[in-house]
């Protein structure tokens, strides 16, 4: 666990933030070549990501904030202590969709075509934010045994064996990445791309979710899991139901 990534001039630079602003500067770079080789206007695609970044991250958050509940219940001005980490993808995207509709149609830009190319952004920002997770302990896999179990510490500092939760995550986004950048040029509609990675991450993330430490739970299911299980669903309809 580093939790301060480092100092300078006395300021503390903590790891999650680094890394989560780390990750959307790659991102927004491999979204702005998407956007070239789609032909889309890229500027345009920039002002449209940075407009949504602002609903993508209070999302994220409250989600988290919601999962933990009960931490934050007793110490509500800790809701948006940002050297904390704690952000859930799977809260970014309803938020970015809904507010997206208005954005796009101002700016002129395809809602599918749009949304295929920010894909890039969303993995690429996903797979460094993980690692912010390792550093600051937060989305901790639960204590194992298992032969590739690490000594990890959780968001407490508590260091024991664990089953590294954010490791595999970067790992399945990082795979997720590797085959939207392959098959790609051969979906057969605007917006597949997005779906099948969507379907995919949330698939991911209902298997993912059981490996965690501390889960708000509704009766034996995982709130994240659920909303995981949720997104798999609408993704995978959409799909069948677009599909030419």
């Amino acid at each position: 666990m580093r939790r301060v990534l480092f100092e300078w001039h006395g300021i503390q630079i903590f790891s999650y933030p680094v890394f989560l602003y780390v990750g959307l500067v790659f991102g927004m770079v491999g979204e702005n070549h998407a956007a070239h080789v789609a032909g889309l206007d890229a500027a345009r695609v920039f002002v449209a990501t940075l407009i949504l970044l602002v609903p993508a991250l209070v999302g994220a958050r409250l989600l988290y904030v919601a999962a933990h509940w009960p931490i934050y219940r007793r110490q509500p001005w800790r809701i948006w202590h940002r050297s904390e980490g704690g952000a859930a993808m799977l809260g970014a995207v309803p938020f970015m969709l809904v507010a997206s509709a208005p954005v796009l149609a101002a700016l002129e830009l395809p809602f599918g075509a749009f949304w295929d190319v920010a894909t890039y952004c969303i993995l690429i920002g996903t797979i460094f934010t993980r690692f912010g997770c390792l550093l600051n302990g937060c989305c901790s896999g639960r204590p194992s045994q298992g032969r590739w179990a690490l000594c990890l510490a959780d968001h407490r500092g508590i260091r024991c064996r664990r089953i590294p939760t954010q490791l595999l995550e970067a790992g399945w986004a990082s795979l997720l990445l590797l085959v939207a950048v392959l098959v790609w040029q051969a979906l057969p509609f605007p917006g597949a791309l997005f779906l099948g990675v969507l379907a995919g991450y949330a698939a991911g993330r209902v298997a993912l979710e059981a490996t965690r430490d501390h889960r708000q739970m509704i009766g034996p299911v995982g709130v994240q899991q659920l909303l995981a299980t949720v997104l798999t669903g609408v993704s995978l309809a959409s799909l069948v139901l677009l599909w030419p």
